[in-house]
């Protein structure tokens, strides 16, 4: 199995410029590659495979571009590689009829990481990394590296360099089984609810630092573009963003941990979180007249939902479900919150109802119903028990 180790880098500001330099040239060249692919096939219907454009790096690096032979080969060649995943994953996309996203040239704000895919990088016993063609850089190793490393990639983040490892390992020893299965309803209102009737109250933590992005980012539209102060308020509105996001997966982290090590089956809903975020429709009348659509409400809801992070969340639980011998099962959601959990009889429900009411006497709160659907589904997905179904209106 892989592991990815995160590592903060502390460079001298020599080596960051030089780190930068890096980064640059090897944007350069994934620009270059796919100008040439995309060239090719409109002008002589030619498609360049990722083969011919590693061949033809000895003769660039020699001829037309010196200054590449001051990188790591294998980093060019990583370069043409995450090109042609970029490529692969497009006509992936077309085959299956999904929106093909073609590959797009990268400016300096997008292109952030290269990597060392096989050597070209060791760890010292004093804590540095040392990168070939760029020297040894002071590295935070907060935690011991198990397995053996296969790759190490370089990454800017926020005005932070890191180093990620990833190591090639074992798979551990599972947790002690346990009786313990859970299903569980991602929503806004609670960060979750759980079948067992608790609930995981959600942080807001964008909510709580918008008033500060705000000014921040009031301050940024003020700056003239292209000086150095917009480039230090950029920063600062970057820096802000890292903590939310930091925040946020520290506090799922931890979540995730909980659920993994007391319950052996989780149950989660198969979310479109990109279907559920979409922006409100424009309404219009006979005469072309746009009505009121909700639109501010949804917005506020679409950004609770984003704030929330349910799609991180889920692939975290997954993660360390696989590790620790668990298992993850996701379920449609259709009709969850509609069902009763006691009687499967159907009862609709607006969105502005937090209260599960039944006929057969059945009350809880509306998200606890739900995650009781949820596992119902899950244990009946794997065939532990008779499934609810749901009858057709």
């Amino acid at each position: 199995m892989r592991k990815a180790y995160k590592f903060r880098l502390s460079p001298t500001k020599k080596q960051e410029k030089l780190l930068f330099w890096t980064l640059t040239r090897c944007r350069e060249l994934y620009n270059a590659a796919l100008s040439e692919r995309r060239d090719a096939y409109r002008m002589a219907g030619k498609s360049i495979s990722y083969y011919e454009q590693k061949r033809d790096l000895p003769e660039i690096k020699t001829e037309i571009r010196q200054e590449y032979q001051e990188i790591h080969s294998q980093v060019l060649q990583d370069v043409l590689l995450r090109l042609n995943r970029a490529f692969e994953n497009f006509f992936r996309r077309v085959k299956n009829g999904e929106e093909p996203g073609y590959p797009r040239f990268q400016g300096r704000n997008r292109y952030n990481s290269f990597t060392y895919p096989q050597g070209g990088y060791s760890l010292t016993r004093d804590h540095r990394l040392c990168l070939s063609k760029i020297g040894s850089i002071k590295i935070t190793l907060h935690r011991a590296i198990e397995g053996t490393m296969k790759t190490c990639t370089i990454k800017y983040e926020a005005g932070r360099w890191y180093a990620i490892f990833s190591c090639e390992m074992e798979q551990p020893e599972p947790l002690p089984e346990v009786s313990s299965e859970v299903g569980i309803d991602l929503g806004v209102t609670h960060f979750a609810a759980l079948s067992d009737a608790t609930f995981i109250e959600s942080p807001r933590y964008y909510h709580r630092a918008q008033k500060r992005l705000e000014q921040l980012q009031q301050a940024l539209s003020r700056k003239k573009r292209g000086s150095h102060r917009r480039e230090k308020a950029r920063r600062a509105v970057a820096k802000a963003h890292r903590k939310i996001a930091n925040q946020r997966r520290d506090f799922q982290l931890k979540h995730a941990k909980k659920l993994v090590e007391q319950h052996q089956t989780i149950v989660f809903e198969e979310l479109e979180i990109v279907n559920v975020s979409r922006r409100a429709k424009p309404k219009q009348d006979e005469q072309g007249n746009y009505l009121p659509n909700g639109a501010a409400a949804k917005s506020g809801l679409n950004k609770s939902i984003l704030d929330a992070g349910w799609g991180q969340f889920q692939h975290i639980v997954s993660c360390k479900a696989a590790w620790a011998g668990r298992t993850v099962v996701f379920v449609n959601p259709h009709y969850t919150s509609q069902v009763c959990s006691q009687c499967g009889t159907v009862r609709k429900k607006e969105l502005s109802e937090r209260w599960h009411s039944c006929e057969c006497g059945c009350e809880l709160d509306r998200d606890t119903n739900a995650a009781i659907n949820i596992l119902r589904l899950g244990r009946s997905q794997r065939g532990d028990a008779p499934r609810v179904e749901v009858p057709c209106l």
